[in-house]
């Protein structure tokens, strides 16, 4: 039988309250839906849906005292509430009995991490279960107590109330209802993201000349992180939908966040256009020279220009000049060696083992670099070793990361 195969995957006994035992039992949680979703179209659609609601009663009762840090088992979850509505669906649910399952999930005292999607169940409810569903939303509305001060998010009937506020919006989508997406997606519009929840519900409804508008909105707010990734998920949608728009669409981005992310996406939809655009992406990198010198190396492949601009630009980020470094020895390795020598100097400026075995690698490199090179780089870097072997004669774990290293 179907549970006889899943159900064990889900249940446990074990001390999930461990991060590590959570961990694994999480991954068997997976194994458990896989067989789920196996099931779907090969077996009966009433024993599916009986053992996909059976499962997810368990999975709460594992994820209400178990350490979830990584969400594994918060991901088991969320596949398992996307099956039971496919599940319903196909089973035919009598609507009265799925509607109350609903109202059972949806205040339950022990878990209320995840929302159920009106929407995902709508095929399975049909019209009577969406009037059923509705009734009992008003009637859990007209319980509440009435809003005194700064109460509305907390007290006892937080939790009633963000369900309802979740409801009234999964319902907008629902019934494409463009005002009432706007006011409860939107709200007083005093953040970024709730224009972007509004676009993502239009977009969600095939709305698309509203979805493109709200999330440029979004993109236009302020210069904060929200509106950056707003700005993202707009220039998305241009490019879905306006490609004709899309460079325009990218131009703006980065003349509001000009750094190397924004210019890797003008880049890539530019084309010809590029070589007008180059120069003056380029010199509003400068303004920071590990944008600049990473967009180049990355981006344009040109290692050559990078090493050129990043010594201009006095290119101060260790982890930039070690990516240009490893670029640039296949243009002049042994051009490298000075930078290669600045940045042990700078690494040795620190104590402890992992600054020895960085220091002791890319000594090690320079002695490759300097012995293809032949002559006297050989004897310069050896000289370096030996002058840092004795400057730091009191770190034996230096000497002996150094001596693990094969250096002189």
């Amino acid at each position: 039988m179907l549970a006889d195969s899943v159900l064990p995957l889900i249940r446990t006994r074990a001390e999930v309250w461990r991060y590590g035992v959570a961990n694994a039992h999480g991954r068997q949680m997976h194994d458990g839906v896989d067989l789920l979703e196996d099931a779907f179209g090969a077996a009966d659609p009433a024993e599916v849906y009986a053992v996909t609601t059976k499962a997810i009663a368990s999975a709460l009762k594992v994820i209400a005292r178990a350490d979830d840090s990584s969400g594994i088992i918060g991901d088991a979850c969320r596949r398992l509430l996307d099956l039971h509505s496919r599940a319903a669906f196909e089973a035919r649910v009598p609507p009265g009995r799925l509607v109350a399952w609903m109202k059972a999930f949806q205040t339950n005292d022990d878990v209320d991490y995840f929302e159920l999607d009106v929407v995902a169940y709508a095929p399975a409810l049909g019209p009577r279960g969406i009037a059923l569903y509705r009734d009992w939303l008003a009637e859990v509305r007209d319980a509440l107590p009435p809003v005194v001060g700064d109460s509305l998010w907390s007290g006892p009937s937080a939790g009633l109330r963000w369900t309802l506020d979740w409801n009234d919006r999964r319902l907008a989508v629902l019934d494409h209802d463009v005002d009432a997406i706007i006011r409860t997606h939107a709200r007083d519009r005093r953040v970024a993201a709730w224009y972007v929840d509004t676009a993502k519900a239009f977009e969600e409804i095939s709305e698309i000349d509203l979805a493109l508008d709200w999330a440029r909105q979004a993109t236009d707010f302020d210069l904060g992180h929200q509106a950056r990734t707003a700005s993202r998920y707009w220039c998305a949608l241009v490019e879905t939908h306006r490609p004709e728009e899309a460079l325009a669409a990218r131009e703006h981005c980065f003349s509001r966040w000009p750094g190397s992310g924004e210019a890797s996406a003008l880049h890539r939809v530019a084309g010809e256009e590029w070589a007008a655009l180059e120069a003056s992406v380029i010199e509003a990198l400068s303004r920071d020279p590990r944008e600049a010198v990473g967009f180049v190396l990355r981006d344009l492949d040109d290692a050559s220009r990078a090493w050129h601009l990043a010594h201009s630009l006095e290119l101060e980020d260790a982890r930039t000049w070690s990516d240009l470094l490893t670029a640039y020895e296949r243009v002049d390795a042994l051009a490298t060696l000075p930078v290669h020598r600045r940045l042990v100097t700078a690494t040795l400026e620190s104590t402890g083992a992992q600054h020895y075995v960085e220091a002791a690698r890319r000594l090690r490199t320079m002695r490759a670099i300097a012995a293809a090179g032949g002559g006297a780089p050989g004897v310069e870097v050896d000289d370096f070793i030996a002058s840092l072997r004795e400057e730091h004669r009191r770190r034996p774990r230096l000497q002996q990361e150094f001596d693990r290293a094969g250096l002189p």
